[in-house]
C-alpha cells in the first residue's frame, strides 16, 4: 500500500506566491464580467452578482458575474429569436466563414483562454486546459467545414412531380453547460447549432463561467448581434427558465443524470426538442497478456485522473483479468505516484483541483466509505492532507482501491473524483455481464492483444462509445453520446448536427398534368 505522501504536490502556500511555473502577471485577475445579450454586455435585471471562487485557493475570488433571473432569460431568448431569420437565411458559406474566423481568433487567444480555464475550473493548464482549447478550435473548424452538408434529398417521382426534403434549423437552441470542461462542451453545441442555422442562448456553468464569457467576447467580434447570447447564474433559476421557455425550440444539456431527468420531463411537457449528455461509470476491461508501458499509460489516460476524475467518460471501473491483476495494479500505482497534484496554473502540475467545496466533500465521503471497508485495500492515495500546500484548495489525491467487486457503491456510482476501483475477473462472459450491469452506458475501454476478441467484446458492451487499446478523448467528427441513463442524442459529428439541430421538411410539387 502506498501512502498519500507518495503523491507529489505543488501549490503556493500563499496566493500571491505563484510557484515555479506562473508569474503574478500571468494569473487572471479578479474582474467583473457581464452577460452577452443581443450583442450588448449587460448586467442582470435582478441587480445581483455572484462570485466565482478559485478551486485552487479557498476563498480567493476570481471574478464576479451577474446573477441572472427569468427576466434575463426572456430578453436573451427574444434577442436570439429576433436574430434567427437573418441568420437562418444566410447562404451556408456566410455562416461557414464566420465559424472559421472564430476558430482563427480562438487559436490566436489560446493561451489566454487556457489560463482562464485553468483558474476557473481547476483543470491543470498543461494536461487539460490547453488541450481543451485546441479541441475547441478544431470543433469550430470542423462544423464550419461541414456547414454545406446540411441538405436533403430528391425522390425519383417522375417528370410530373418534384419531391424533395429540406433540413431546416430548429430555431433557438438553449445550451446548458457543465463546469468540468466548459469550453469543449460549448464546442460540441455552439458551432454545430450555428452551422445548421440556429441561434443560441448559452447558460454558463455557475461555478466556471469565465472562460465561456471570454469565448462570447471572441464570438461577438464576428457574429451578428443576438446570434449567440450568454447568461450566467444558478441552474435552478436560469437553467430552469431556459428549459421551460416557450421561445426555446431545443434544449441541449450536458451534466448529471439526475438533473437531466428533470430537464427531460420539463422539456417534454411542451414537446421541445432535447439532447442530453449525462453521467457515466465507464468500464475498462483488461485481458490477459503482456503488461506494457503503453497499457498502463492508456489506463491512466482513460481513467481521466489528470482531469481529477471529473469526466463522464472516466474509465474508473478497472476490470483486470486475474492473471495480470496484481502486476497492472502495482504498475498503475507506480505511474500514478509520479503525478504532481497542485496549482492548475503551474506548468509542472499534472492534476489540478476539484471544482468546489461541495464536490470536494462528496468525493471525500466516497473515500471515507472505501477506507472504512475492510474488504478493500487502499493501493494509493486516500483522504487529502489537512495541512500543507494542498490544504489551500480543493485538492484530492489520485486514489486506487483493490479488492472490490461490481456490487460496491464505489464501483456503481459516478464519483466524479480521481478514484479508481480494481475488480478481478476470470471469464469473459462474466466480465461483459459486469461491465453492462450499470445504469450508465456512455463509454467503455477494451485492452486486448487479440483483435478478434477485442472487437467481439466491444460489440457486446452497452455503451455509446467504445475504444479498443486506446483511452483518449472525444474525436472531432465522430458521434458521441450514451446508452441507457447516460443520455439521448449525439454530438460532435455531422450526423449528430443534422439529427440534433435540424428538422426535416418534405415538399411535393405538381409540375404538370400527366
Amino acid at each position: 500500500m502506498t501512502t498519500p505522501s507518495s503523491v507529489q504536490s505543488r501549490l503556493p502556500a500563499n496566493p500571491a506566491d505563484t510557484g515555479t511555473g506562473t508569474t503574478a502577471e500571468q494569473r487572471p485577475e479578479a474582474t467583473v464580467k457581464r452577460m452577452l445579450i443581443g450583442g450588448r454586455w449587460v448586467e442582470s435585471r435582478t441587480g445581483a452578482w455572484r462570485e466565482v471562487i478559485s478551486p485552487a485557493h479557498r476563498g480567493r475570488v476570481l471574478g464576479q458575474v451577474p446573477e441572472a433571473g427569468p427576466d434575463d432569460v426572456d430578453r436573451a431568448v427574444a434577442a436570439a429569436r429576433a436574430a434567427w431569420p437573418a441568420w437562418r437565411d444566410q447562404h451556408f458559406t456566410a455562416r461557414q466563414r464566420q465559424l472559421l474566423k472564430i476558430a482563427d481568433l480562438v487559436e490566436q487567444r489560446a493561451d489566454e483562454l487556457a489560463r482562464i480555464t485553468a483558474a476557473d475550473t481547476g483543470n491543470a493548464l498543461r494536461t487539460q486546459a490547453r488541450p481543451e482549447v485546441a479541441t475547441l478550435v478544431d470543433l469550430f473548424r470542423y462544423f464550419g467545414g461541414v456547414a454545406g452538408e446540411v441538405k436533403g434529398y430528391t425522390l425519383p417521382a417522375g417528370p410530373a412531380q418534384l419531391q424533395y426534403t429540406r433540413q431546416e434549423p430548429l430555431g433557438v437552441v438553449g445550451g446548458i453547460l457543465p463546469w468540468n470542461s466548459p469550453l469543449m462542451i460549448a464546442g460540441f453545441k455552439v458551432p454545430a447549432a450555428l452551422a445548421a442555422g440556429n441561434t443560441v442562448v448559452l447558460k454558463a456553468a455557475e461555478d466556471a463561467p469565465l472562460s465561456i464569457l471570454l469565448l462570447a467576447e471572441i464570438c461577438q467580434d464576428v457574429l451578428p448581434p443576438g446570434v449567440l447570447n450568454v447568461v450566467t447564474g444558478a441552474g435552478a433559476t436560469v437553467g430552469q427558465a431556459l428549459v421551460n421557455h416557450d421561445g426555446v425550440d431545443k434544449v441541449s444539456f450536458t451534466g448529471s443524470t439526475e438533473v437531466g431527468r428533470r430537464i427531460a420531463q420539463q422539456a417534454a411537457s411542451r414537446l421541445a426538442h432535447v439532447s442530453l449528455e449525462l453521467g457515466g461509470k465507464s468500464p475498462s476491461i483488461v485481458f490477459p497478456g503482456e503488461v506494457t508501458d503503453a497499457l498502463i499509460d492508456g489506463l491512466l489516460l482513460s481513467s481521466r485522473v489528470t482531469r481529477q476524475g471529473q469526466s463522464c467518460t472516466a474509465g474508473t471501473r478497472l476490470f483486470v483479468h486475474r492473471d495480470v491483476h496484481d502486476e497492472v495494479v502495482a504498475r498503475l500505482v507506480t505511474r500514478m505516484s509520479a503525478l504532481t497534484v497542485g496549482d492548475p496554473l503551474d506548468e509542472a502540475t499534472d492534476i489540478g483541483a476539484i471544482i468546489n467545496e461541495t464536490q470536494f466533500r462528496t468525493v471525500g465521503d466516497y473515500l471515507d466509505e472505501g477506507l472504512s471497508d475492510p474488504r478493500l485495500t487502499l493501493e494509493l492515495g486516500g483522504l487529502p492532507p489537512d495541512t500543507g500546500p494542498l490544504a489551500e484548495g480543493y485538492f484530492h489525491l489520485p486514489t486506487l482501491f483493490s479488492g472490490a467487486d461490481n456490487s460496491f457503491r464505489l464501483a456503481r456510482e459516478e464519483i466524479f473524483g480521481p478514484v479508481l476501483v480494481a475488480i478481478p475477473w476470470d471469464d469473459v462472459d462474466d466480465v461483459i455481464r459486469m461491465a453492462n450491469d450499470s445504469a450508465y452506458g456512455l463509454a467503455a475501454y477494451v485492452w486486448c492483444d487479440d483483435i478478434h476478441r477485442a472487437v467481439d467484446t466491444a460489440h457486446r458492451l452497452e455503451a455509446g462509445w467504445v475504444q479498443v487499446n486506446q483511452g483518449g478523448g472525444q474525436v472531432v467528427g465522430q458521434s458521441y453520446g450514451g446508452y441507457k441513463q447516460s443520455g439521448i442524442g449525439r454530438e460532435v459529428s455531422l450526423e449528430g448536427m443534422i439529427a440534433g439541430f435540424t428538422q426535416t421538411k418534405q415538399i411535393n410539387i405538381q409540375l404538370a398534368d400527366r
